[in-house]
């Protein structure tokens, strides 16, 4: 009998053993494609020769030293390395354990900013319906997916939510996709309004929504008009890249590819690639400067944030990634959104196919032309993960993409060192879960 505390106390789950480029073998010797990277982490796959030795060389020379005390090498050389390619005036790293904690850091962050600043009213948060931002209670508060957030709404801040910028769903047929992002991009500005621009904080955003809605990027100048409504009404944009940064999408940091740039910007999962739990919240200078001429004092804090193995392991993993890697991406993503176009394009369950670089999700629908989704009770996205896992390759498959109720759709982020072959076995083993399924 296990003493382990699983996710879901129903499941009985094969024991991973090893691990060998992009695939993860149990205990019986089978073999999973990991088409989803984990929950997009593993961008290198689970047997990096230079990652596993940059880990047990730092464990030789010290595992830990607490950031109360100490700083260490990797920790300053990581941090030197990620402003030096971070978009617009980033300029500070702040190394935690994983992208929960990143959007914690940075809610407080803009908090204490506003105080340092004396607009002491500045505190309320908007984002947007149907993302998801990490499952603290700060986290999960500026989330907008429903079903995550009800059970713990009393414990929550109070947080606003507008539409996300969902082409698939939102678009109207007489307006173009410019128009859209500008219609629903303009709801910030009349959110704020409503609450008053001297009490708002920050307004947060996944670059490209993972988790909850399925790789949704947005429509071109929507983000443009959203960084331009943040600064005519001094709001802080914090933009959410733990699960679409580091690479996913085809660049380092996914907002390049819209031409913005945040006040503070998260990262996590593909920054450590998986080998160690690593994220980080990186700042302006001028959101550090206004810490650094007042209090001096950051309060928030926990034990292993800059960990030095961490650090050590995401080092290795970032220098690759620069290295060539990350200029895989966009290539095999375009291959990889062909193939799946082919397959099931004119599939009658598929309604859209979309994402950016390798970061893609499919919508599952009861009916192409009228895009209605099943019937939540049909537990679609929960048989496709089943299906697909039996059949050996490890997707992420969610209900409730439409609203945290409605709707089905699978989320695929394999490793940035698949080859085209893996992509024939990826729609392969999709087609045998959506046959036994759909």
């Amino acid at each position: 009998m296990s003493h382990v505390f699983p996710r879901h106390t129903k499941a009985s789950l094969p024991a991973a053993v090893s691990g060998d480029g992009c695939y993860i073998i149990d205990k019986s010797g089978k073999k999973y494609f990991d088409g989803s990277g984990g929950a997009a982490v593993s961008c290198l796959g689970h047997s990096d020769p230079d990652v596993i030795r940059a880990i047990k060389d730092q464990v030789d020379r010290v595992a830990f030293a607490h950031t109360g005390f100490f700083t260490s090498d990797p920790a300053e050389e990581l941090a030197d390395l990620l402003i030096g390619q971070a978009p617009g005036a980033l300029d500070r790293v702040y190394f935690v354990s994983g992208g929960s904690e990143a959007m914690e850091a940075a809610l407080k962050l803009a908090r204490q900013y506003f105080l340092e600043k004396g607009e002491v009213s500045r505190h309320r948060v908007i984002a947007r319906r149907q993302s998801y931002h990490g499952n603290t209670l700060g986290a999960l508060a500026a989330g907008g997916n429903q079903w995550r957030r009800e059970p713990f709404s009393p414990l929550m801040i109070e947080t606003s939510h507008i539409a996300p910028c969902y082409e698939y769903r939102g678009r109207r047929a007489d307006e173009s996709a410019f128009d859209y992002g500008q219609r629903v991009a303009n709801e910030l500005e009349t959110e704020i309004e409503r609450l008053g621009a001297e009490n708002v904080m920050a307004f947060i955003a996944e670059p490209v929504v993972g988790a909850t809605s399925g790789a949704v990027p947005p429509v071109e100048g929507y983000f443009k008009r959203i960084r331009q409504i943040c600064d005519r009404y001094g709001v802080l944009l914090i933009l959410d890249e733990v699960m679409c940064g580091m690479g996913r999408t085809g660049t380092l940091f996914a907002c390049d590819q819209d031409g913005v740039a945040p006040d503070i910007l998260c990262i996590a999962k593909g920054l450590g690639a998986g080998y160690q739990p690593i994220g980080a919240m990186l700042c302006t200078s001028g959101i550090y400067q206004a810490i650094e001429s007042g209090s001096g004092f950051f309060q928030h804090g926990h034990t292993y944030i800059g960990h030095p193995t961490a650090c050590a392991a995401a080092l290795a993993v970032f220098k690759k990634l620069t290295g060539g890697v990350v200029d895989r991406v966009a290539p095999m993503g375009a291959a990889l959104q062909a193939a799946l176009t082919d397959a099931f394009g004119q599939h009658a369950h598929v309604g859209d196919i979309r994402g950016r670089g390798l970061f893609r999700g499919i919508e599952i629908v009861e009916d192409r032309e009228s895009r209605a989704p099943f019937d939540p009770a049909r537990g679609i996205g929960k048989a496709l993960k089943k299906a697909a896992f039996e059949a050996g390759l490890i997707c992420y498959p969610m209900s409730g993409t439409i609203d945290g109720v409605h709707g089905d759709h699978v989320l695929l982020a394999p490793p940035f060192i698949l080859e085209d072959a893996h992509i024939g076995e990826i729609t392969d083993k999709l087609d045998v879960a959506f046959r036994k399924v759909l």
